[in-house]
């Protein structure tokens, strides 16, 4: 694929990309926001830099240029991501843009035009950690539809407000989201059963960093569960907290581990949790 291109007549940037590459107004503003171009060797950002005959423009391909993504893994039928806290997964009803499949999708097509990928599961939109999709459809449907059965271990670490009584435990709850869009812990013959093992790893005087281990996958199952100990994971206005000291929601996915259904063989990918929670945590 060329990726480098002399300027022949004096032009705006964006127009270049949109009109002389022919490539679509949303792809062209990606290669600019995620710093994927290059005029004379120098990164460009801005849509209205001025190009004149003779400068050299590169579109960097991916392997070099990340598009501020974290990939933890890939292969011909995976990729592997760690979300960063306040990135949506997948779009809404109310943003369609700004979401950790879009850039997930911009990378491999950065590779080849064709390519597509497909969501596997999901995090919060304020939870980090690592995420997975599939590259096809057929590779998507072996996992999806065997998820559960394929998961061996999920673990996450939270910093909470306050200090749980015990220094583990086991939260089993019966879970119903509402119409509010918010999930309640209702009478068994009520909800969908939620299983959540958590651990103290450290704590002071305000707040506590555990380690959880989840043995069910229930949306918001770990919020709630925390807010119904009574000590709710910060930042999380939702369900409890009235504190942000770390100015994000502090929960973060750390480790999958899980079998792959094309091999059979035992996958592990990690993601370490930010900095914060442990300076939080003293």
């Amino acid at each position: 694929m060329k990726n480098k291109f002399e300027i022949k007549e004096p032009m705006i940037l964006i127009d270049y990309l949109i009109n002389i590459l022919n490539k679509p107004r949303k792809k062209a503003k990606s290669l600019l926001t995620n710093k994927a171009i290059y005029i004379n060797g120098k990164n460009i950002t801005k849509y209205n830099y001025p190009l004149f005959p003779g400068n050299i423009l590169e579109i960097k391909e991916y392997s070099n240029n990340k598009l501020d993504l974290d990939i933890i893994y890939e292969d011909k039928y995976i990729i592997v991501v760690n979300k960063r806290s306040g990135l949506l997964t997948v779009s809404t009803e109310n943003e369609n843009e700004k979401t950790l499949y879009h850039q997930v999708s911009d990378y491999v097509k950065l590779k080849n035009k064709n390519a597509r990928i497909f969501v596997i599961h999901r995090l919060d939109r304020d939870t980090s950690g690592v995420v997975m999709f599939a590259k096809d459809e057929k590779t998507k449907r072996l996992y999806q539809d065997n998820w559960d059965k394929l998961v061996s271990n999920r673990k996450y670490v939270a910093v909470l407000s306050g200090k749980p009584i015990n220094k583990q435990g086991k939260i089993i709850e019966y879970l119903v989201e509402k119409e509010n869009m918010k999930v309640y812990a209702v009478s068994k013959n009520k909800g969908k059963i939620a299983i959540t093992n958590y651990k103290i790893i450290k704590s002071n005087n305000k707040y506590t960093l555990i380690d959880i281990d989840l043995e069910t996958g229930r949306k918001n199952q770990i919020r709630v569960a925390m807010q119904n100990m009574n000590t709710p994971i910060v930042g999380d206005k939702k369900y409890g907290s009235k504190e942000d000291p770390l100015k994000r929601l502090g929960l973060h996915a750390y480790k999958l581990v899980l079998t792959n259904p094309l091999n059979n063989k035992k996958m592990v990918f990690t993601s370490p949790y930010p900095d914060c929670f442990n300076k939080i945590v003293k």
